[in-house]
């Protein structure tokens, strides 16, 4: 699927800002935690450890399941196990980051805002359940895409959508998944919350976001003047 990435004339200000969702939008270890080792209890399995949890976190449902259960016949199962299941329970673990709703209400009056998701099915809950959506002009789950994240193709949606170009973008993640989808579409990167991630920029508090991206927007009018 090909999409096309804006004009050809740009001031190369960033005018959209794409968020991730777990991690970012989203605390959502706990739930992930519970969910993954019910799917783990139910084979038999040991518990998550922190490195399959931390695997978890930044991938979709098919991914993990593959990569605990290793196993197509246990994949399979599990996925007709998921199909069944109350999620419910699992979004009333979930939490908003701290600042987020703040931001969102001054950024969305002057950006464009999107998120790009390895979720699926839940999506729609959750942006229900933390009235979300006028924040967001487009949502992007691993459902909507052929190849999901680390491959670019919901970042060059959402590009598409908007009309612009990937230097007039932003991409705000927790992992390396993320820092890999970013550098493939060509998006500044922000690491929210992760010194650890060789990211474009670091963004502890969502408090210090819309004086990170003016400053950027500054930069970006100062190069144009030279």
């Amino acid at each position: 699927m090909k999409y096309q990435l804006g004009r050809a004339n740009t001031d190369g200000a960033i005018k959209a800002v794409i968020f991730d969702c777990d991690g970012v939008i989203l605390d959502s270890q706990a739930a992930n935690a519970i969910l993954y080792n019910q799917f783990l209890s139910h084979f038999n399995k040991r518990p998550l450890t922190d490195e399959q949890l931390d695997y978890v976190h930044c991938h979709t449902l098919d991914e993990s399941l593959r990569f605990l259960l290793k196993d197509d016949i246990l994949v399979n199962k599990a996925k007709l196990l998921w199909q069944k299941m109350d999620y419910e329970p699992l979004i009333e673990l979930l939490s908003l980051q701290p600042g987020l709703l703040a931001c969102l209400e001054k950024l969305s009056r002057s950006y464009r805002t999107a998120i790009a998701t390895s979720r699926t099915r839940t999506m729609g809950e959750v942006m229900k359940k933390f009235k979300l959506n006028s924040y967001f002009d487009l949502v992007v789950t691993s459902l909507d895409v052929l190849h999901p994240k680390p491959h670019p193709e919901s970042l060059y949606k959402i590009l598409s959508f908007f009309d612009i170009r990937p230097q007039e973008a932003c991409f705000i993640g927790d992992s390396d998944v993320d820092l890999e989808t970013s550098q493939r579409a060509g998006v500044f990167f922000i690491a929210y919350r992760n010194d650890n991630i060789k990211a474009d920029y670091h963004l502890s508090h969502f408090s210090l976001l819309i004086p990170l991206l003016k400053q950027l927007n500054t930069n970006s009018s100062s190069e144009r003047v030279r």
